[in-house]
């Protein structure tokens, strides 16, 4: 697939939006002359009312739009509740991976729910490997959740701006930065 990032007009909403552009490696548009748009959404913090404002904007705009959800690594609230706060507030959410965590509680890696790929990142390079069965066991019931929001939705809906993806991003790592890469360069270039 080619990269399409690097052409992209993206607008990164919420606090952290210049660290995640400095670590996706993108510059940020407005959000009115945007191909897509990622909004921040804290796990400490929620999402504030000016952000919900620009959500609103998107969505008159039909911009494809990514939940990042950050902060994950210092908060009690985790990846699963965050989403489902996001789609309350938002729009409903989809979620393309769950967060799994180490034996000390932080967060490691990550499971697909499409194809229960984990995409390990403890270790000095990212480890893509098959679930073992209590990953897929734990996950049986957002995987389903998620085929059938994905069935419903149709296959273009993310590129179509009716689809929203959550994906999680923990700051200073690896983790979620190539999952958001690889949504976003599923939108063609249109301006």
């Amino acid at each position: 697939m080619p990269d399409l990032i690097s052409t992209h007009k993206i607008a990164i909403v919420g606090g952290k939006s210049a660290q995640l552009a400095v670590e996706l490696g993108v510059a940020t548009s407005e959000l009115e002359v945007c191909d897509l748009a990622l909004f921040l959404v804290s796990a400490n913090d929620g999402i504030v009312s000016a952000d919900l404002e620009r959500w609103r904007l998107a969505r008159e705009l039909y911009i494809p739009s990514l939940v990042i959800i950050c902060d994950l690594g210092a908060s009690e609230i985790d990846f699963e509740d965050m989403t489902a706060i996001a789609s309350k507030m938002l729009d409903p959410v989809v979620t393309p991976y769950l967060v799994l965590h180490s034996d000390e509680g932080a967060p490691a890696a990550l499971i697909h729910l499409e194809n229960l790929e984990v995409i390990d990142y403890s270790g000095e390079t990212r480890v893509l490997r098959p679930a073992d069965p209590e990953h897929i066991e734990l996950v049986a019931q957002f995987r389903a959740e998620y085929l059938e929001d994905i069935e419903d939705a149709g296959e273009d809906s993310f590129a179509a701006g009716l689809l929203f993806p959550a994906l999680p991003w923990i700051e200073g790592t690896r983790i979620g930065l190539d999952q958001i890469i690889e949504f976003l360069n599923q939108v063609p270039i249109i301006s």
